[in-house]
């Protein structure tokens, strides 16, 4: 426990000494009165994915008390439009003390807290985001006897003045060092907020996606988490958005999440890596390192879902300009191993033995090490459009689908749809037109819901309302022929690039 409290950035843990999940009304009560927190800010998601604000101003003691004990009143139909009618609204907000942050840009002490949602009987909103997720999580657990963990990958375009010093090579801008990265520093001060909102941070790098127009720099960046229950990897996710936002808009950068914001340069995705845990230890991995039948039982259920967990993950039209052949953004369903063109991928997992410190450092002594708990297997059709809590709890719906199933019958279908090629090169082409395509259009994609949404509601995980809304929102877009007459047509695709601009 030590390990994990030292150094931690949060500034309520480094002041109370103890984990996030142990925190009390106490604690925060005494956070707020020996650190001088003058308002106390809840924070929210909303149907649109961005975070909701409600501000309070201790007055007293008794009335931060009040507040972090009793919540407060919110309007659902202005939140949740697709769920929530006007004329029965109300829900109640009440903060999770275990994410407590101080607001790393407010000039005024504040502490922030994520909240969850309550109906006017005092029960969870049954399609309030984070109770989704929890649900999942309750359902897999049951289920399989194992816990379901993930991290996410934010990837996202910087926007500045072009100096015309130092250009970047087009298109080339992975792990890009400064001065031919412009933006370096700002992807750095945006990992040192993240972490001091909770954020449990794994790397950041520049990306490949870079270009000029119009006299600005596009720099596409990227920062990865560290694996962690699901409802906390979908709050650090959801906070990393906010603190790059704003981080942004005090430097006098713009920043767009979008999944495309120009036709023939790399799309923005939110990957989400995931593995299974049993007794605090990761059983994605097999004997000899390979990938256990569990892992590979969890990915066929992915297999048979992927298409409608778009439904979650890939929510306006310009998602669908990024889900093309011929690009790292996946098309059909299948998986493989470090293979960047498949749907799922199994990166490398420190499983040859080697101790490869001892190698590149030889005052090292070789020690033999547990590196288990890196394996993971990775979801690369998601972006930032996603529901983040919806998306979790429907990944999560998945896998425990195919570990129900009957294991040979999961495993067959895990043989059936793994891939060891480069499934868009022309010489590959027989083995590509075996495999099940993505949806085109969120149109495609309401209808892979509705097909599936039995599955998704089952054990109560998501309500048919919730499912109800989702096909609702999808479909309103009408974009059957839109991501094809947008190929032809740059005036429309400029449009829809201004309006899905900020989106998620």
């Amino acid at each position: 426990m030590e390990n994990t409290i030292a150094l931690n950035p949060n500034e309520v843990v480094a002041f109370l000494q103890k984990a996030p999940e142990s925190f009390t009304r106490e604690d925060i009560l005494r956070f707020i009165c020996e650190k001088g927190i003058r308002m106390i800010d809840f924070m929210y998601p909303a149907e649109d994915g961005r975070v909701k604000t409600l501000n309070f101003t201790v007055n007293s003691l008794s009335y931060a008390e009040t507040v972090i004990t009793e919540g407060e009143r919110v309007d659902g139909s202005s939140l949740f439009p697709s769920f929530i009618e006007a004329g029965n609204s109300d829900l109640y907000v009440i903060p999770r003390y275990r994410t407590a942050f101080v607001d790393p840009f407010n000039e005024i002490p504040t502490l922030c807290l994520l909240c969850d949602f309550y109906d006017k009987s005092g029960e969870s909103f049954d399609c309030g985001p984070h109770a989704t997720l929890m649900r999942a999580e309750k359902a897999f657990e049951v289920s399989t006897g194992m816990q379901f963990e993930a991290m996410g990958e934010l990837e996202y375009y910087v926007i500045c003045a072009d100096d015309a010093k130092f250009p970047a090579t087009d298109q080339k801008g992975y792990h890009e060092s400064e001065p031919f990265a412009k933006l370096n520093d700002f992807r750095r001060e945006c990992m040192d907020n993240v972490a001091k909102t909770g954020g449990q941070i794994k790397y950041g790098h520049s990306e490949v996606g870079n270009f000029t127009l119009d006299g600005k720099i596009y720099e596409q960046n990227e920062i990865e988490f560290l694996p962690c229950p699901l409802d906390t990897a979908a709050d650090q996710l959801l906070l990393a958005k906010w603190v790059i936002r704003n981080l942004a808009y005090r430097r006098g950068l713009d920043v767009s999440f979008a999944p495309k914001i120009t036709m023939g340069k790399a799309g923005s995705g939110m990957h989400i890596h995931m593995r299974l845990m049993r007794d605090g230890r990761n059983v994605t991995v097999g004997p000899g390192g390979k990938l256990s039948d569990e892992a590979r039982a969890a990915i066929a259920g992915l297999m048979t879902l992927a298409p409608s967990i778009t439904a979650f993950g890939n929510k306006n039209p310009t998602s669908y300009f990024r889900l093309v052949p011929h690009q790292e953004a996946p098309t059909n369903v299948c998986w493989g191993d470090c293979n960047r063109s498949a749907l799922v991928r199994v990166p490398l997992g420190w499983s040859s033995g080697v101790d490869m410190c001892s190698l590149a450092n030889p005052l090292e002594g070789s020690v033999e090490r547990d590196t288990t708990a890196k394996q993971t297997f990775e979801m690369r059709s998601p972006d930032c459009t996603a529901d983040i809590y919806q998306l979790m709890a429907g990944l999560c719906v998945a896998a425990r689908k195919g570990l129900e199933m009957p294991r040979e019958e999961a495993l067959k279908l895990a043989r059936e749809t793994y891939v060891d090629m480069d499934i868009h090169r022309s010489e590959n082409a027989a083995r590509l037109s075996t495999l099940k395509q993505l949806p085109a259009s969120c149109m495609q994609s309401a209808d892979c819901l509705e097909k599936d949404r039995a599955i998704y509601e089952e054990a109560d995980v998501f309500r048919p309302r919730m499912i109800d809304g989702i096909l609702k929102a999808l479909r309103v877009h009408h974009d059957e022929r839109l991501r094809h007459d947008a190929q032809s047509d740059a005036k429309l695709m400029r449009k829809l690039v201004a309006d899905f601009f900020y989106c998620g």
